[in-house]
């Protein structure tokens, strides 16, 4: 009757399938939304002190943050970063402008190339669509300015691998840091000290984030079956 993804991603949802055969799919936006920031900020650190690996680094205040989807991972990235005394800017082709200055959390800016010629750092947070697979390429990164961070705690797919590859073999300034393993991890392993991956999909890889996921997935099976309510359905 029910599938519910414990998470904000439901790619990993055969939604044709539920639908075919009259089964509600949902997930459960908003529950590990901290745990994912929490780990854009860390990874963050860890880059600009080079990778901890002896030498000095730069620090995050006053660096201009670019956040892509001003969704609830987004809205807590801004939240944090703030604290860190940085600049954040935001573009969401859902999120009008006057919605993301109202926030008070970041700055609206017109669109995702505008973010990436105006921001040292990018985090992406877009989900894997038709429209936003391999959307992340050569043209948009090489809009940052010298020494830009890409940040994707989001999906593989939005990077276009091959493009971002070339790119940062072209242009020795740049960095990639990601908690999704890309495809072509190898060759990205050659960018020694400009590249970072960790083993497995991290962002919501906490007790805190388990637990809120889980019980609210719990608790929309109940509802879902005592009231009906389908307000987390993801597929029609």
């Amino acid at each position: 009757k029910i599938v519910v993804r414990a998470g904000a991603g439901y790619d990993n949802l055969d939604l044709e399938a539920c639908t075919a055969k009259g089964i509600v799919a949902m997930n459960t936006p908003g529950q590990n939304s901290n745990a994912v920031a929490e780990l854009v900020m860390g990874m963050l650190v860890y880059c600009v002190r080079n990778f901890y690996n002896g030498k000095s680094g730069s620090e995050l205040m006053g660096k201009k943050l670019g956040i892509l989807a001003f969704g609830n991972v987004g809205r807590n990235v801004a939240r944090i970063a703030k604290g860190f005394g940085m600049e954040v800017y935001a573009y969401d082709a859902f999120c009008p402008a006057d919605v993301i200055n109202a926030s008070g959390l970041a700055t609206a800016v017109a669109n995702q190339e505008a973010l990436f010629e105006q921001c040292d750092i990018v985090s992406l947070h877009i989900p894997a669509t038709a429209e936003t697979k391999n959307s992340i390429n050569y043209a948009l990164v090489n809009k940052m300015a010298k020494g830009g961070i890409l940040v994707n705690t989001a999906r593989k797919e939005v990077i276009n691998e091959a493009e971002l590859i070339k790119l940062m073999g072209e242009r020795t300034d740049i960095k990639y840091i990601t908690d999704i393993m890309p495809d072509a991890d190898a060759e990205f392993k050659a960018f020694e000290g400009r590249y970072f991956s960790t083993p497995k999909k991290m962002g919501a890889q906490t007790e805190e984030a388990n637990i809120n996921a889980g019980i609210a997935a719990a608790n929309q099976i109940s509802d879902f079956f005592a009231t009906g309510n389908k307000k987390f359905q993801v597929n029609k």
